[in-house]
């Protein structure tokens, strides 16, 4: 049985108004998310097919990988794409002292501005987080808030992070929930990785033929 919806119910957004699950619009706009890099080779590959198609994406990003991948992370600023934070050490916040689970956040945003200054770029992106696993505790989220982040969560959930889910029907979960103004989550792991380089570009050739443009968040 999943853990997670696949398609974020409606009522999410009246019960945790404060979340952002998916970017309201009328143009046909929707958000490719990815979370856990960056890594070698799978962040790598995701980021030659997001070139090919011309199209950006949003990376919410582990600071621990920023550190050990500091290059791959920066052809992802490089090429235009948003950057998020996703802690330092992918955080579970209902099992973290929020306390820690700050101060992890905390890292790994300082992580993103190094990279930055090596660029010799201001830190313009706007900070956007996305929870591990998603989950956070209130105290959690407000504090961030405090902090100036915007609390991404999102409407469609690939699926490809489940090695027991068939690359197949991680491509299904993508196209039949997919709507206007859509946040869609894949990862740039190698627990997804088969299933990422399945769906992926199928999932963008399909949803650029439904009229569909993908934007980054900000």
């Amino acid at each position: 049985m999943n853990r997670f919806w696949i398609k974020t119910p409606f009522f999410f957004e009246y019960v945790f108004p404060k979340y952002h699950w998916k970017i309201k619009n009328t143009s046909r706009k929707i958000f490719l998310t990815f979370d856990d890099g960056p890594i070698p080779e799978v962040t790598e590959w995701v980021l030659d097919i997001l070139k090919k198609e011309n199209i950006k994406a949003t990376f919410f990003c582990i600071g621990e990988n920023i550190s050990k991948h500091s290059d791959i992370f920066l052809r992802i600023i490089k090429e235009g794409h948003s950057i998020g934070n996703h802690t330092f050490n992918h955080l579970n916040g209902w099992k973290t002292n929020s306390k820690e689970y700050i101060t992890n956040t905390d890292y790994c945003q300082e992580a993103i501005k190094d990279q930055f200054k090596i660029l010799k770029k201001e830190y313009d992106t706007s900070f956007l987080f996305r929870p591990p696993y998603g989950k956070i505790k209130n105290k959690q989220a407000n504090r961030l808030r405090e902090k100036g982040f915007k609390i991404i969560m999102w409407d469609v959930l690939s699926y490809d992070f489940d090695q027991s889910t068939s690359p197949e029907k991680c491509l299904d979960h993508v196209l039949k929930n997919t709507t206007t103004g859509s946040i869609i989550v894949f990862h740039d792991s190698l627990k997804a990785r088969k299933n990422v380089e399945y769906a992926l570009p199928k999932a963008i050739q399909k949803l650029k033929e439904k009229g569909f443009t993908f934007e980054t968040l900000d």
